[in-house]
């Protein structure tokens, strides 16, 4: 973005602010991914990761250099649960009123240089990665990092003056957005410091922070939250699907069987298994983040999950969980009762094989 000096809506010369624009990017690879396997192959370059303070050690995931060396890319992580995550940072120094119109085109670009970065790295993994497949489903968060001029420009004097292209700009707007808007989106400002400034809304989020970095952990991940919640989300759809279509009635006869029966696995199992891997990543994703006595991190990782509709996510797959459970009970005590049925019919018919037997003897 080039250096200029622009007019705003009210007629006076704009100021000039340098910053950041980071991009989010996360998509899924498949149901599960072997990361020890991906470093000991040496298929990828890795890097040092430094984890934050704020997150737990239960998904560690494996930071590596993009194959084919794009430009921008601030980071690249491949997480155990089959997602990868790519960060792009676009430094400016420019006007907020040409940020503001060049982030939507900005956004489209690399939304589809990510595509072509995770696919490099798709190919060099997929074979260490179970039913790998390209990719169902991505998701994308966009910050505007501004650093602060104190001396320049105060969080009061930037709310009344850009508040109204600040908001604008979080929907990807190149026009003011209405009165009511505006605050809708600006209510939700956060700040520890004095000087700081911080807007989170549904797509993206403005942050006008000298000291950004541990913050644009939470972003990353709020992201990777939602991706995984929403593929999730997918899969319980498709299984609901095959349950309203029938599909579970027909459990093999094998399943029936008093002992072979037990050993072999049915979609009784399938659906237990499911159920358990989903619940333990989600409850672990929920898990992942220790914010006690950061009431700062605590608000500002709270309104990311409002605005992300994360808890509305959580809470369909745990509805949908519980149905699967339901049909799972109702599947398991059928074949529990046809089992039964079978062994008292084998337990007369050999009563009934004895009394004969008995009976010819005799004669």
């Amino acid at each position: 973005m080039n250096s200029q000096l622009s007019s705003t809506e009210n007629g006076r010369t704009d100021h000039i602010f340098s910053g950041n624009i980071f991009i989010f990017q996360a998509f899924d690879f498949g149901d599960d991914i072997n990361l020890e396997k991906i470093q000991e192959s040496g298929v990828l370059i890795t890097r040092a990761l430094t984890l934050s303070k704020y997150f737990k050690n239960y998904h560690i995931p494996l930071v590596v250099e993009l194959p084919n060396n794009a430009p921008n890319c601030f980071s690249a992580k491949i997480q155990n649960f089959s997602a990868v995550s790519l960060t792009y940072k676009i430094p400016f120094n420019d006007t907020l009123d040409n940020v503001r119109k060049q982030l939507d085109s900005l956004n489209n670009k690399y939304q589809e240089q990510s595509i072509v970065d995770a696919g490099e790295i798709y190919k060099k993994i997929k074979d260490y990665i179970t039913k790998p497949n390209f990719f169902h489903i991505r998701s994308t968060y966009v910050v505007i990092q501004v650093d602060p001029q104190p001396n320049v420009i105060d969080t009061v004097m930037l709310k009344e003056a850009y508040g109204s292209l600040i908001a604008s700009a979080l929907r990807f707007e190149t026009q003011s957005l209405s009165e009511y808007q505006k605050n809708e989106i600006l209510e939700s400002a956060v700040g520890y410091y004095r000087g700081d400034f911080i807007v989170i809304d549904t797509e993206s989020a403005f942050v006008y922070d000298a000291e950004y970095g541990e913050i644009l952990d939470f972003f990353e991940f709020a992201n990777i939250q939602a991706l995984e919640l929403r593929y999730y989300d997918r899969v319980l759809d498709q299984q609901l699907n095959i349950i309203y279509e029938g599909k579970t009635n027909s459990v093999p006869l094998t399943a029936y069987l008093p002992f072979i029966g037990t050993m072999s696995k049915g979609r009784v199992d399938e659906l237990g298994k499911l159920k358990v891997d989903i619940s333990v990543i989600t409850e672990r994703l929920e898990s992942s983040i220790k914010l006690a006595g950061e009431s700062y991190f605590f608000d500002i990782y709270s309104i990311l999950e409002e605005k992300l509709g994360l808890k509305t996510w959580r809470d369909a797959i745990d509805k949908k969980l519980a149905i699967i459970s339901s049909i799972s009970s109702v599947l398991q005590k059928r074949i529990d009762s046809v089992r039964e049925d079978m062994l008292t019919t084998l337990i007369i018919i050999l009563i009934f094989i004895e009394l004969l037997i008995g009976l010819f003897l005799r004669k």
